[in-house]
C-alpha cells in the first residue's frame, strides 16, 4: 500500500494494490483501480470504523505469505482487523466493487464473475449486511472509499479491451499460475 496526499479529493490518502488491505476510522480515503480483482470495504457505523480489502482471486491456498490474494483469507483479516478495533460482528455493513470482466478475448474461466460470486456469498454465508455494490461489466474501475463515513466514489474507466491489457493480464495470470509460495516473497517475469 502506498500513502500520498490526493489532490483531487484534498486529503490523505491509501493506495491498496492486490493483496492490501486497510483500516481506518478518519479521513483517509482508501483509493484502489480494480479490473476482475474485487474490493470489499466493510465498516461498522457505530463506531465509525471501516476498511477496505483488494482480492485477487475467489480462494486458494493462504499459505506461504500471499494468502491475501484470495478472497477468502482477505476478507477474514479485513473482519478480523475490524473486529479487534472495536467493531461488531452483527453491525458490520459492506460495500463491494470490481469484478469486470475486462478481457474481450476471455469467454471461460471469467476470474470476475468468480470473484463477484465469491463476494456476494461470503456476505451472505457471514450474514454482513450489504448496502452497495458495482460488480461485473467490462469496465475497470477507481473506487475511492472513506471509512470513517461509509461513502464510496465510483469511477468507471474507459473500456479496456486494448493489446497492451490484454498482454498485461494474460502475462500476470501465467504468472500466478507458476508461482510458488516462498515465504512471504513471490517473484513474477
Amino acid at each position: 500500500m502506498v500513502h500520498y496526499i490526493d489532490a483531487q479529493l484534498n486529503r490523505r490518502a491509501v493506495k491498496l494494490l492486490p493483496s492490501d488491505y486497510y483500516i481506518g476510522d478518519d479521513d483517509v480515503a482508501i483509493v484502489t483501480v480494480l479490473g476482475s480483482c474485487v474490493a470489499a470495504c466493510i465498516r461498522d457505523p457505530t463506531i465509525g470504523i471501516g476498511g477496505m480489502n483488494h482480492f485477487m482471486l475467489p480462494d486458494g491456498d493462504a499459505d506461504g505469505g500471499s494468502g491475501a490474494r484470495y478472497g477468502s483469507y482477505a476478507m477474514e483479516l479485513l473482519i478480523n482487523g475490524l473486529l479487534k478495533r472495536g467493531a461488531r460482528r452483527e453491525r458490520l455493513q459492506a460495500k463491494v466493487f470490481g469484478g469486470g470482466n475486462v478481457l474481450a478475448n476471455f469467454t471461460h474461466n471469467l476470474v470476475g464473475t468468480r470473484n463477484s460470486e465469491f463476494v456476494l456469498r461470503y456476505l451472505t454465508d457471514e450474514r454482513i449486511t450489504l448496502l452497495a455494490q458495482d460488480l461485473l461489466g467490462i469496465h475497470p474501475r477507481k473506487v475511492c472509499y472513506f471509512p470513517g463515513t461509509g461513502s464510496a466514489l465510483v469511477k468507471r474507466l474507459p473500456h479496456a479491451h486494448d493489446d497492451a491489457l490484454v498482454r498485461d493480464e494474460k502475462n500476470y495470470q501465467r504468472a500466478l499460475a507458476r508461482s510458488v509460495p516462498s515465504g512471504a516473497v513471490e517473484l513474477f517475469d
